[in-house]
Formats: C-alpha cells, sequence, structure tokens
C-alpha cells in the first residue's frame, strides 16, 4: 500500500464545507485526518485567512500520479479557479500532495515539476507540518528531517504562534 500526506487549505467561500468536501472525496483512501487550523495567508498576505488540515491516505495500487489526479479532481470539484497572476492567491481549495511513500515506508522523490516530492516547500509552511503532526507525532518530512524539529527552529517557530487550532470544527465524518 502506497501511503501519501495530503495538505488541504482553503479561505474562499464556505471553508469548511471545501474541506469537508475533500475528505469525501477521499474517503475511499483515508486512513486519519488531523485537526483544523485556522491560519494568516502564505506568500501573499492580501487575503483572508485559511483552514488548514492535513489527511493521511492510504492505497495499494495508487502511484504519486493517482495522489495528485485526486487532488487536482478536489481542487475541481471545489470550484477552484488558478489565477497565474497570484500563484499564492486566494482559493476554494488546495490540496498539496506533499510527500509518498512505498508500501515498505520507503520515501519517493521526484523532481517532476508537475509533482515534485517531496513537496518544495512543505518544510517552510507551519499550516501543513503542524497538523500533519496531530496524525503523526513522529513524522519525518522525507529530505528535512522530523517535524517537531522544523517546527521549534526558525523560521516556523515563530509562525506556529499564528495558527490557531479550531477543536470546533471537525472536517472528517464516521
Amino acid at each position: 500500500m502506497t501511503r501519501a500526506v495530503l495538505s488541504l487549505g482553503s479561505n474562499l467561500g464556505d471553508r469548511l464545507a471545501h474541506l469537508r468536501m475533500a475528505v469525501a472525496g477521499l474517503r475511499d483512501v483515508l486512513l486519519v485526518a488531523s485537526g483544523v487550523y485556522e491560519t494568516p495567508p502564505w506568500g501573499d498576505p492580501d487575503q483572508p485567512a485559511y483552514l488548514n488540515a492535513v489527511l493521511l491516505v492510504g492505497d495499494g495500487a495508487a502511484g504519486p500520479r493517482d495522489w495528485l489526479d485526486r487532488a487536482r479532481a478536489a481542487e475541481t470539484a471545489a470550484g477552484r479557479v488558478r489565477d497565474p497572476e497570484r500563484r499564492f492567491g486566494p482559493r476554494s481549495l488546495d490540496v498539496d500532495v506533499v510527500a509518498v511513500w512505498t508500501a515498505e515506508g520507503e520515501p519517493l522523490v521526484s523532481d517532476d515539476p508537475e509533482l515534485t516530492l517531496p513537496h518544495p516547500r512543505a518544510h517552510l509552511r507551519a499550516f501543513v507540518l503542524r497538523p500533519w503532526i496531530d496524525i503523526q507525532p513522529y513524522g519525518r518530512l522525507p529530505g528535512h528531517g522530523w517535524l517537531t524539529d522544523l517546527l521549534t527552529a526558525e523560521p516556523l517557530a515563530s509562525d506556529v504562534l499564528d495558527l490557531r487550532p479550531r477543536p470546533d470544527l471537525r472536517i472528517e465524518s464516521n
């Protein structure tokens, strides 16, 4: 079974509904979902706050490209429109493939511009790493190290202070 970590983010429309729709679309492969965090925008400050979460998914037949296809399908279902002028601009739903592992637990590495693995900026994003710790407290970002080490060192240690856990919001359902 391959496993993947997917990062979810939404800051347009019904943010929670967009995250829940992504989870529903991945229910057949969902292993565990993190809590929800409200976070300031990253890379483009002139936009609303985000809701972010992380999913651990697994499927015996899925490869990295399959995870990317599932991520894009979730974005399309949420009405995601990419604005080439605002790479880090607002979005109804953003689903990033952060990392993928083989059935043996070996991380997959890719330098394909369409799907770079691990995600080339994940180590700089507290809004990805902090929710990831919810589901894998001893997780490691391939090529970068322990999640806890990344979050307690600058520049992320300061960013973590801006993340607001939202225990009142849940994205998974039974």
